[in-house]
């Protein structure tokens, strides 16, 4: 009855026990019943009325028993479902590395604030975050320091996000993302100047190496639009803004400057040695 229900053959095979585990617990009660009301002389005289409120008495009694017991398992087997469900809900929207959000959840997360912060007129701004010089840092110390650079960030991100009240999280590689909502773009900039000063003060340790690394970030307001992806864009080109401008630093993303213009000054300065190249090549140059 405690074994594992893998298979339909295994649902039948619980089923026929409880159903057999039911008949015989009925029948044992209305035996038991019987004897005690009946007495043990089968050619006893009853009165008709008598033996109906005992039926009835025995039947309602094993009925609830019965049903209780069955409603309770089944209740406790709902529950256990529902908080595994849940738990592999959390583990789909978490990354392991870091413990914070990962691209599924924040995006799931982001696109629920951000549409509510529409409705509600409030100023949305969003963090992205990247690591300076991670593949460099993975290539001297390997893919292991790489991780624990990627753990110990995170953790200041933790810390960032407690502090502050906001969504935070991994949004894939070394790159990290943040959701603010209700503050102003100075405000937000401000805040994000303190993280990476956080980031650069925080020694990273790891098997008897010690080393500082900084971080690049890029800010961008919603204009009252719900398309977070619009939003996580123009905040990924004020990123590659900073990485342009030198790494180690926070560039926000000014409403006045077109796509075009940013594509520029970010990828002007490299065309001539890199003729026939693609955008994400580029990119990968810069960063």
């Amino acid at each position: 009855m405690n074994g594992k229900i893998l298979t339909h053959g295994d649902v039948l095979r619980r089923t026929a026990g409880i159903v057999a585990l039911c008949v015989s617990v009925t029948l044992t009660v209305a035996w038991v019943a019987m004897r005690l009301t009946l007495g043990t002389d089968p050619d006893a005289s009853v009165r008709v009325g008598f033996v109906v409120v005992c039926s009835l008495v025995v039947a309602t009694s094993v009925s609830a028993i019965l049903s209780g017991s069955l409603s309770y398992r089944s209740g406790r087997l709902l529950q256990q479902l529902t908080q595994a469900q849940a738990e592999l809900l959390r583990i789909a929207r978490t990354d392991p590395l870091t413990g914070l959000m990962n691209r599924r959840g924040f995006d799931e997360a982001a696109a629920a604030i951000l549409s509510e912060a529409s409705e509600a007129k409030q100023p949305a701004i969003a963090l992205m975050c990247d690591i300076d010089r991670f593949k460099a840092i993975n290539d001297r110390f390997g893919h292991e320091f790489g991780d624990a650079v990627l753990a110990q960030i995170g953790e200041v991100f933790q810390v960032f996000a407690a502090k502050e009240s906001i969504l935070v999280a991994r949004h894939g590689g070394e790159e990290f993302a943040a959701l603010i909502v209700g503050r102003s773009i100075d405000d937000v900039a401000s805040r994000a100047e303190r993280l990476r000063r956080m980031c650069a003060a925080k020694e990273i340790s790891h098997q008897g190496t010690s080393i500082r690394v900084t971080v690049s970030i890029g800010i961008a307001a919603s204009q009252g639009e719900n398309d977070l992806s619009q939003v996580m864009r123009s905040a990924d080109d004020a990123l590659y803004a900073a990485k342009h401008r030198g790494r180690n630093r926070v560039v926000q993303m000014e409403p006045s400057l077109s796509q075009l213009e940013l594509d520029e000054e970010i990828f002007a300065p490299l065309q001539p040695q890199l003729v026939d190249v693609t955008q994400q090549e580029l990119r990968d140059k810069v960063n």
